[in-house]
């Protein structure tokens, strides 16, 4: 069974995806597949991204501006912060379908 697969396109610079393209795109580097991202997940996910290297200290400040209840990781109820600082830092443009 063949698996359907879109590219991702690109206006003014910046990624397009739907919200569940967004899910999708960060659930490759759940690692530990847990369900949540961590720190190292997410300086993984956005080193893909944006190429180059990405700290882990950046990473952090990046988990503690999303992460709502404060536990170190970000799940699926803090997806929506994550996507809102996505579309402002990381040049992505998240579609509301």
């Amino acid at each position: 069974m063949a698996i359907k697969t879109r590219t991702y396109s690109v206006l003014d610079g910046k990624r397009q995806m739907t919200m569940d393209e967004f899910k999708r795109w960060l659930k490759k580097f759940d690692d530990d597949k847990d369900g949540r991202i961590s720190r190292d997940e997410l300086a993984d996910a956005i080193r893909v991204s944006r190429g180059g290297w990405f700290t882990g200290r950046k990473s952090k400040r990046i988990i503690g501006s999303v992460d709502a209840d404060r536990n170190g990781f970000i799940d699926d109820n803090e997806i929506k912060n994550l996507a809102e600082f996505a579309e402002k830092y990381l040049n992505i443009k998240i579609l509301y379908l």
